[in-house]
Formats: C-alpha cells, structure tokens, sequence
C-alpha cells in the first residue's frame, strides 16, 4: 500500500478532474451508430491533446499474455470487462449496455474510472442493473475512511447488489491505483470472511462493483487474452472512482 505525499495528491486531484471531464465525453458519444474504434481515437485524443496519456495503452497486467492495444477498454452488453475497442470492432446499438473504462496519465500518476451507458431504450432490470451498479460504489465510498479494513467495503457491495437480485463475479473487483495502474490493496466485490488490511490516511484507491445479470459467474478463456464475458450471456454494468483515503472519510477525485 503506498500513501502519497501531498504534492501527488495535487496531482492526481489534477489528473482526476481531467479523467472525469473525458470520461463524460465518451459517454455522451456512446450512441447507436457509433463503433468501438470511434470512441477508442477519441479517447486517444482527449487524454493527450493536454500532454497526457491514455493509462491503459501498451499496460501489460500481471500473467496478460501482451500489451494491452487500446487507450480504453469498452464493454458491450455481456463483455463484463477488458473489451478491445479495436480488435473485432463494434458498431454500438439501440438497447446496448456499454462500459467506458479509462485510466489517464497526469504527470506520471494514474486515475481510473468507469461508467456504464444505457444507449437508447434498454429493458426496466437492465436500466435498474446500472443504477444498482452506481448504488454499490456510493455505498461503498461512504464507508471509507483510515483504519477501515478492504472487507468492510466489499461486504457493503456485495449486500447492495445482491439484495436487488444481480450476480457479482467473485474474481473481480477495485485496488490501489497511483504510482501504477494496479497497487495494493486489492478491494473485492464479494467478501471472502477475511476483513484483509486496514486503509490508511493519503492511500489512492479505486473502488469499481462490476455485476451481471445472471449469477455473476465469468468466462477469461478468450483469444485475445483480455476480454471477460458472462458465462451465460447476460448483461453487465461497472461503475469506478479513484479517491483519496482520508481520516474522516475520503475525497473523490474522479468527479
């Protein structure tokens, strides 16, 4: 677990703000008629017209077979995760679920958020899935503070969503997010009896409930060694923030 010092977190207040400003774009451009290859360029383009950089182009995550190819990752309907936006591109539909995924790279600290869009008219349980999804991270974020343990916050989500009768994939969930894409602590979705380490005060975190329509159960075995999807074809939705730890509480930086 790393804490920063305070002139990284200006930073990553910096970084953030800019994150939340790109990631509202892409989701305002999300709409039926527009392919995955389309949103991928924009992102490329909103994260380094300022001298930035997409986080997660050319990242190779522990055990990836390569780099990652894309600025972002979009997830269309029963792509939980990790969906290449450029590789088997596709054309976005009226009634899709699509999850923008995206990390920037301000002065050399790294933000990541995510958020899933309703294109057009999309089915009532699927409309309540997203806002579930949403629901599980405001929950979530309210219970950090210093000295909460990571398990106290991956029992609220995986109350929240099941309760409202979704599936959470037990493989994947939130982290320690700064220096590198991926710190400790890992921060599950579904809680595994064992309430793990402790926040502490100026730790960076990203907090992201991912759930499905089904039972929540995951296939990994794709080609293209990063695409997640359902196992039984349902529908997903993600929602991410990165945030501060604080004493009392925490300061969200992707808003």
């Amino acid at each position: 677990m790393i804490c920063k010092t305070e002139q990284e977190k200006e930073i990553l207040r910096e970084g953030g703000k800019r994150l939340a400003e790109i990631r509202s774009v892409l989701a305002e451009k999300t709409k039926a008629g527009v392919s995955t290859v389309e949103l991928d360029e924009l992102a490329y383009q909103l994260c380094t017209k300022d001298g930035d950089l997409p986080a997660f182009l050319n990242y190779t995550p522990f055990g990836a077979p390569r780099p990652f190819p894309s600025s972002i990752c979009v997830s269309v309907n029963d792509v939980v995760v990790h969906g290449i936006p450029t590789e088997d591109p596709r054309v976005i539909k009226e009634g899709d679920l699509v999850t923008i995924d995206v990390g920037l790279v301000h002065k050399g600290l790294i933000t990541d958020s995510a958020i899933t869009v309703e294109v057009g008219e999309v089915k009532d349980r699927e409309h309540r899935m997203v806002v579930a999804a949403r629901e599980a991270l405001d929950k979530a974020i309210k219970k950090v503070r210093a000295g909460v343990r990571v398990g106290e916050i991956s029992k609220v989500i995986e109350q929240t969503v099941k309760e409202q009768g979704f599936g959470v994939p037990q493989e994947l969930g939130g982290h320690g997010v700064g220096k590198s894409i991926h710190e400790e602590p890992s921060i599950t979705n579904v809680f595994f009896g064992n309430l793990g380490p402790s926040l502490r005060e100026g730790e960076v975190i990203a907090i992201e409930p991912i759930i499905t329509m089904g039972k929540g159960d995951i296939v990994f075995d794709h080609k293209d060694g990063y695409t997640i999807t359902t196992k039984d074809g349902s529908k997903s939705a993600h929602s991410e923030h990165t945030l501060i730890v604080t004493k009392n509480g925490s300061e969200i930086l992707t808003v």
